[in-house]
């Protein structure tokens, strides 16, 4: 059996951006239900509830936003996956399934231990 490698600086910058975008949601009132929850079709970052709804969010970073914005990376195929992802958490956490549900985009750049984060809710829909 392998070792797993030890996480590169990128996906470290990522993690700590995660973990912003994660205060900052809980600082707003909404509950953590689960973290980095993967399936064969896909992964959502976060997953929280807001009252009666419940929030499936993706957490992108870049340190620089002059060429792409971090929110422009969340293209429909990137959608089509966090989908399936909040499709198969439901399917898998019956109680949750007759609740509204949202997907929201999070985009952090500059310093990924205090990045500047704009929220945007209701960033895309299921289709």
């Amino acid at each position: 059996m392998s070792e797993a490698r030890p996480p590169t600086p990128r996906q470290r910058a990522g993690a700590r951006a995660e973990q912003a975008a994660l205060d900052h949601l809980l600082q707003h009132g909404l509950r953590l239900l689960a973290r980095n929850h993967h399936c064969r079709q896909g992964e959502v970052d976060l997953i929280l509830r807001s009252g009666e709804t419940v929030v499936f969010v993706e957490v992108r970073y870049r340190r620089r936003s002059d060429f792409l914005h971090p929110a422009e990376s969340v293209d429909r195929r990137k959608q089509r996956r966090i989908i399936h992802a909040a499709r198969h958490y439901l399917a898998t956490h019956p109680p949750l399934a007759g609740l509204n549900i949202r997907f929201d985009v999070i985009a952090a750049t500059g310093d990924p231990a205090r990045p500047d984060l704009e929220w945007y809710q209701n960033a895309f829909d299921a289709f």
